[in-house]
């Protein structure tokens, strides 16, 4: 299936080697290039400024032979693009009416669509373009001729595409989008998607990285897609020097860059997240307020329709990262700085609690496995920037029916290595007296571990943390994380549902294990601390409710509900952007599929140890969705704790508001449907 069936498009920036003042020779390259995009699957190639004759021409642009040597290029390779599926954003000096124009020639399938002039001529240091052109605002023409036909002409026109949803172009030319609102700004507010800038642009010392901040920033601000091409090798150096630097971003990412100073073509390509646009700008309200509040100046802008015809093709390797880890940064570095920035964030949040509260003990359940161990840890830093005591943690594990030795030695470990209060209170006494109440099979001698059984277990604890926050003084540390409140995997009125507070509850799980990775490294813990923590990040992740079996396997979550790496990619991509279960499969399939195939592959930079086929991958995915929806009762009474991410939370209070009621049978056909 064609990456454009999933809601991408796949655009491109070309630099071909430059002759200077040669338009035919510059045209045959244009042209060379644009086939190869096409051949590609790209459905946009934007080329540099001025590309057809050189941005260094100097005093030459006033040469009438150059100029009609330009218009003899364009009109070849408006011959050449018939047939091929790209739009092509092409740079030529143009003469409409009395004046000369720096454009931007918008073709497509052996026509022009329209013609755009730069709207803003630097004239400082070594730009001096007033000398040559005239600003975009100086022309009277709305149309320009061109081989016969009358083509739109003007900065205030926005390309879209009939049969692509959401492609929606602008383009403009170098200074435009350097100046303090550049024109896209406003056709992004228009509608436009994807925002092209044909640039001239001469490399200098650091400018590299102001251009990908410019860009990056540019995109996120404007909620778009952004290609941007700057001339390279074959441009004058008589005073300046070139380096063909090329971007691909969208909403603050990059996504593809150029070889600065190549002295050969290049074409950089990336696929562009038509859908993921769509949802940001649905939801930015702001963005709306803004619409409105220009609305007479947006409705001016001219909307040029066209079709690009046939874009599918069997290339299914969508050509952009595809992070399997989407709470969690692949580089190294990236991620030393989240999780520090996430146990900030927690300690922070539990420090006002307690401030609050006027409250100076907490009561924790400590179970040796992961969300009881970071939330402990959390406490522990909390209470030391407080300058409370580490004994004022009252640390209680609890074991019950199917508590492992090793388990129960961790958390005594843990608790003992830390210097918080640790007590051991078997639960097993209270759980039998009221499964005898219940009238339970498992009170008649029978082996009936159902969720019964399990949840008397969970009950019996969180009843014991709440009468000892009673009597000690303190609150309850709520331990359950993100992934639990989306799978619905706690118990309603528990201690991985409830607490009186919740540092835990919107990190993943897959985050919480690099957090406790990160705190293995650190060396911020003692060696007896860091020793437990690695036995506890190797160890199955299970809630130790049912005893082992008969091939004395413990009782594992993943083999239950899924892999949690999976279900946190299914939670992100549902929650953050709205996307349909089909286009989440797809997404999984790319990330976590075979991806040792196709050129994009040398891209990975996450763990590959698991891959998922597609029947795997859709499998949990419909668990997820029903699970998803029909535990939303949970999250509706789930307590408070602070957000970490821009992934979202599952607070009624914060990011998710949904009934408890609703159906997923919708989000499940279209699973089935896909």
């Amino acid at each position: 299936m064609s990456v454009y069936a999933n809601g991408f498009a796949r655009v491109a920036g070309a630099v071909p080697v430059l002759t200077i003042a040669e338009p035919a020779v510059n045209a045959t390259r244009t042209i060379a290039l644009a086939r190869r995009a096409a051949d590609d699957g790209a459905c946009l190639v934007v080329f540099p400024e001025l590309g057809l004759c050189g941005y260094s021409v100097d005093d030459l642009f006033h040469q009438d032979a150059l100029l009609d040597g330009c218009r003899a290029a364009l009109d070849e390779i408006v011959a050449a693009s018939a047939g091929m599926t790209p739009v092509l954003c092409v740079g030529l000096p143009m003469l409409v009416g009395d004046g000369l124009y720096n454009c931007a020639a918008v073709i497509h399938d052996g026509a022009v669509l329209g013609v755009v002039p730069k709207s803003y001529l630097p004239n400082y240091r070594e730009f001096y373009e007033q000398r040559f052109f005239a600003a975009a605002r100086d022309a009277i023409p709305t149309t320009v001729s061109i081989g016969g036909d009358e083509v739109p002409f003007g900065a205030d026109l926005v390309f879209e595409a009939r049969d692509l949803p959401g492609f929606a172009l602008f383009v403009e030319i170098c200074e435009d989008g350097w100046v303090a609102i550049p024109p896209s700004t406003w056709a992004a507010l228009g509608g436009a998607t994807v925002l092209a800038n044909l640039s001239g642009s001469p490399v200098t010392i650091g400018k590299e990285g102001y251009r990908t901040n410019l860009c990056t920033g540019h995109s996120a601000r404007t909620i778009s897609a952004h290609v941007y091409v700057a001339a390279g090798f074959g441009e004058s150096t008589t005073d300046l020097a070139w380096d063909g630097d090329a971007l691909i971003t969208e909403n603050g990412s990059l996504l593809a860059r150029s070889e600065q100073f190549a002295t050969t073509d290049q074409i950089i390509s990336a696929d562009i997240d038509l859908d993921r646009l769509r949802q940001e700008r649905m939801r930015m309200i702001s963005l709306r307020d803004q619409v409105g509040d220009h609305s007479e100046r947006l409705k001016s802008l001219r909307r040029i329709g066209f079709d690009f015809g046939e874009l599918a093709g069997d290339d299914d390797v969508v050509r952009r990262v595809i992070p399997r880890f989407p709470y969690v940064p692949a580089d190294s570095a990236d991620r030393d700085e989240r999780c520090a920035e996430v146990r900030s964030i927690q300690v922070q949040g539990l420090a006002q609690r307690l401030r609050s509260t006027g409250l100076e003990k907490i009561v924790i359940g400590v179970s040796g496995g992961l969300d009881s161990t970071l939330a402990l840890l959390v406490a522990v830093d909390t209470f030391d920037r407080l300058g409370l005591p580490r004994t004022n943690i009252l640390g209680y594990t609890m074991p019950g029916f199917a508590t492992g030795g090793p388990t129960l030695r961790r958390a005594h470990a843990l608790m003992d290595s830390l210097g918080v209060s640790g007590t051991e209170i078997d639960i097993r006494p209270s759980c039998e007296q009221m499964l005898a109440d219940l009238d339970h099979p498992y009170a008649r001698g029978e082996k009936v571990y159902d969720v019964t059984f399990e949840n008397v277990q969970a009950g019996e604890r969180t009843s014991h943390l709440f009468r000892l926050a009673n009597s000690n003084g303190a609150i309850v540390l709520g331990t359950g994380d993100l992934s639990e409140l989306a799978l619905g995997w706690c118990t309603y009125g528990v201690g991985d549902q409830m607490s009186h507070y919740n540092v835990n509850g919107s990190v993943p799980k897959t985050l919480i294990q690099h957090l406790i990775r990160w705190m293995i490294t650190s060396g911020h813990h003692s060696s007896e601390t860091t020793e437990t923590l690695v036995e506890i990040l190797d160890d199955v992740i299970s809630p130790e409710l049912v005893p082992p079996g008969d091939d004395g396997r413990i009782q594992s979550t993943e083999d239950t509900v899924g892999p949690y790496e999976l279900h946190d990619f299914f939670l992100y991509h549902l929650t953050r952007f709205g996307y349909r279960p089909t286009k989440i499969a797809y997404l999984a399939r790319q990330a976590w599929g075979d991806r040792t195939r196709g050129p994009w592959s040398d891209l990975l930079t996450e763990d590959k140890r698991n891959e998922y086929d597609a029947a795997t991958i859709e499998h949990w995915l419909g668990v997820f969705v029903k699970r998803f929806m029909g535990n939303q009762f949970k999250r509706s009474a789930m307590p408070n704790g602070p957000k970490i991410g821009s992934g979202g939370s599952l607070s009624p209070r914060g990011d998710w508001r949904s009934p408890s009621d609703a159906s997923a049978q919708v989000w499940l056909d279209q699973l089935a449907g896909g």
